[in-house]
């Protein structure tokens, strides 16, 4: 087994690895995972918005 060998075998798993992860993320199994995700951006946070004046430098 020579060097040529090895890396068609590398490759070869890595197009499967490939192809297995576009399935799973294609999959109406994860699809509710995502959904989820996908809307955590709008959720409403329990914390306060933070004032811009403590974003601005202080005189000194």
């Amino acid at each position: 087994m020579d060097i040529n060998d090895i890396r068609s075998i590398l490759t070869l798993l890595g197009l499967l690895c490939f192809l297995g992860i576009c399935a799973w993320a294609y999959s109406s199994a994860a699809k509710r995972g995502f959904d989820e995700a996908a809307l955590l951006p709008f959720t409403d946070d329990d914390m306060p918005a933070r004032d811009v004046s403590d974003r601005q430098p202080k005189e000194g």
